[in-house]
């Protein structure tokens, strides 16, 4: 019996009143084996559009790369920044071309252009809007920590500090998520990054 294989991780996507937080933790494992403890799952698209991935990371970088790209043709062509929802459909339609064959990664893309918005999209390239999301393979732990605490008021300091939470409560029983976490964080100013050990 032959089945699709799909790497753990776990990724975390909060919409906050004044940007947006990334995070993802840095474990690749593949199977019973730790590919690499040190592997950065957040992706800096525009300066004000970012995502986080869980999955076959080598497809994210692929995707990340050429979206980029794209994203800096449609700059100049509009001359304003690309929202991310423009974003977010644009992975979709490259990631829906490939459905035969696709890119086995989740995706989260969040960004602030005019208001803070996430979207989720799976390897066929839904888009599913949301104030808040996580995806891999502990999602559920993640979730567990979000549903509960994410309030619509909440800043990026305390929505950044929700994020690590869910990440961290999904190491705990996730075999394959672990090893600290990188935070990206987004707002009308522009992006940050950070890392932090577990």
């Amino acid at each position: 019996m032959s089945y699709m294989y799909m790497p753990g991780a776990t990724a975390v996507g909060i919409a906050c009143k004044d940007g947006v937080v990334c995070a993802s933790e840095k474990r690749i494992a593949f199977g019973h084996m730790l590919v690499s403890k040190s592997t950065r799952k957040t992706f800096q698209i525009t300066p004000h559009v970012g995502a986080a991935c869980a999955g076959l990371v080598a497809d994210m970088q692929l995707l990340s790369l050429q979206i980029t790209a794209l994203a800096k043709i449609r700059r100049m062509e509009t001359r304003r920044d690309v929202p991310p929802n423009t974003i977010a459909k644009m992975m979709s339609n490259m990631m829906y071309e490939r459905r035969f064959f696709p890119l086995l990664t989740q995706v989260i893309v969040g960004g602030m252009v005019d208001k803070p918005a996430i979207y989720t999209l799976d390897p066929l390239g839904s888009v599913l809007p949301d104030r808040y999301a996580a995806v891999g393979t502990g999602a559920e732990m993640a979730l567990g920590v979000l549903d509960p605490k994410y309030t619509d008021g909440m800043d990026t300091e305390a929505g950044a500090d929700l994020a690590k939470k869910a990440i961290r409560a999904a190491a705990q029983r996730d075999a394959a998520s672990g090893d600290g976490l990188d935070v990206l964080i987004i707002d009308e100013n522009g992006s940050r990054q950070y890392s932090e050990t577990a």
